[in-house]
This record gives C-alpha cells, structure tokens and sequence, in this order.
C-alpha cells in the first residue's frame, strides 16, 4: 500500500491531455482525505513518450493515468502488463511497484460495468444479452470486461465487420459479430444496450438508431459524457429505460488507479459529481 504521509504524484499521460477531467476528480479526493499530493498533466508527444516512462519511477512518481495516443504504444515500456489490459489491447493506468518497476492496468471496462450497477443494482453482466456498438479501443475494454465477468452473449455491431472481428477473435465466442445495418434488430431481447462509438458526442454526428425493439426493462449505457445526455440517451430515458452516461465509467475506472496509488479506496460523491459538472 502507498505512503499516505509523503507527497505523492501521479498524473495523466497523453497528447493532448487539457481538456482531462482527471485532475479534478483525483486532486478533489487528495482534498478530501486530507493525502499530501497532486495529480498532475503530462503532455507527452509520441516521440517523447519511451523517455517520458523511463522517467516514472526515477521522478517518484506513484504512477499515471495513459490516454490517447499512447494506450497501446505504452505495452513495450513496461515491466508487467495485467492479463485484462493485455486482452483489450491497451493501459490506461500504470502503477509504480515498491520495487521501482511498472505494471500497466485496464480499468475502462470494468468502470464502465460498475456505472451500470449504481444505476441498477439488480442488472449483472449475464443478465441477458447484451449490444455494444462500436469496435475501437472503448469497445474493446467493455467487451473484454463484459466477458470476464460472465456475460453470455455479446453481440458487437460495427461498420467496419473486420475490427468486430478481431474483438470476437480475441474475447472468444461469446461475442456475435452484427452488421451496422442490422443495429436495430439486434437489440431484441437485450438486457443492456450500449454505445461505445463518438457518434452523439458534441461536435459528433447523432446516433441514429430505433429503439422500437429494446425492451423497456433494458439498461442503456453511453461511453459519451459531453453532452451529458445524449439523444440516444434522452431517447431511452422517455421510453422507460433506466440510463447511464459516460461519467460513472471515468469516476469508477478512477478509483482503483486512486487506491493503488495513494492507499485508499475513494468515494464517489455529490461533490465530486459537483465538481466534474462545474467544468462543462
């Protein structure tokens, strides 16, 4: 467990990274819990980045948080990769050992999964089908996380049925491959439907899919949190279903990240949900 009496920093790592919510959530709990540290942005042009992890542990840092463009180019730098981060394919979280070394986490899917289970504590991964739309990095990690924690069927519909593929290929058969143009009748029977493309996302085109055939009891994720309510969101809300945005998933995978490296496991609250809002 991490040092809770001297300063600690961890970070996030990426290009470009202003526009992260992170430091927000992570310097609101160091607040909180009365921890001496900071959590802090480094920018880091893909050129930069074997120098920039080499320097990690030298710097005594705890660890850092990885974003684009650096999930998967990250893997070689490192001293150990966790097995579910290595299935998805990319890190977003590397924690410096006591030993100086680096291991790198996947902490998305899972955060996304525990979004949906303070939303609906009744629903669980093998609660029925489930539809993921989407096939990048996003997808990847709910796929993955999806399947490690017992969801049956998983069906990934994709513009693109190759990348689909890969993910089906790579978590195994529980995963169905689907056309794009076949999203609306794919939801049949669903126990949670959930978008893990860009499409809804301000500045992004819409969505555009039917819900005629969700059930009304299905739970509704998307990755997306600006806007916080997206039209496929809204959509869902006025038809009954129970629905989640993206900002669970970055406020759960962020807690474990906290708790390795700063030794405790945080609280999501108001506040913190205050804050976050207070930078849209």
């Amino acid at each position: 467990m991490a040092d809770q009496n001297t300063f600690g920093i961890a970070g996030l790592l990426g290009w470009p990274v202003a526009h992260s919510r992170s430091p927000v959530i992570h310097n609101h709990w160091l607040a909180h819990y009365g921890i001496p540290g900071r959590y802090v942005l480094f920018p880091v042009p893909p050129e930069k980045l074997e120098a920039a992890v080499r320097g990690i542990a030298a710097l005594g840092l705890r660890g850092c948080n990885v974003t684009t463009p650096h999930k998967q180019a990250i893997f070689p730098l490192l001293d150990r990769v966790d097995d579910l981060a290595r299935k998805i394919g990319a890190v977003n979280t590397v924690v410096v050992e006591k030993d100086g070394t680096l291991t790198g986490f996947n902490n998305d899917g899972n955060g996304f999964i525990q979004s949906l289970r303070d939303a609906d504590p009744q629903w669980r991964p093998d609660s029925g089908p489930i539809v993921v739309l989407g096939a990048g990095g996003a997808a990847w990690a709910v796929v993955a996380s999806l399947a490690a924690q017992g969801a049956k069927e998983i069906r990934v519909v994709n513009r693109t049925l190759d990348k689909a593929k890969e993910i089906a290929d790579a978590v195994g058969p529980v995963v169905k491959v689907v056309p794009w143009d076949q999203r609306e009748d794919a939801l049949d029977g669903v126990a949670m439907l959930a978008n893990a493309t860009s499409l809804g996302m301000t500045g992004k085109p819409p969505l555009e899919i039917s819900l005629d055939c969700l059930p009304k009891n299905a739970l509704v994720g998307d990755l997306i949190y600006i806007p916080p309510e997206t039209p496929l969101l809204a959509s869902a809300r006025m038809r009954g279903n129970v629905t989640v945005n993206g900002l669970g998933l970055l406020l759960n995978q962020a807690r474990p990240a906290f708790n390795a490296w700063f030794g405790v496991m945080p609280e999501i609250t108001p506040a913190l949900r205050q804050a976050i809002a207070a930078t849209f």
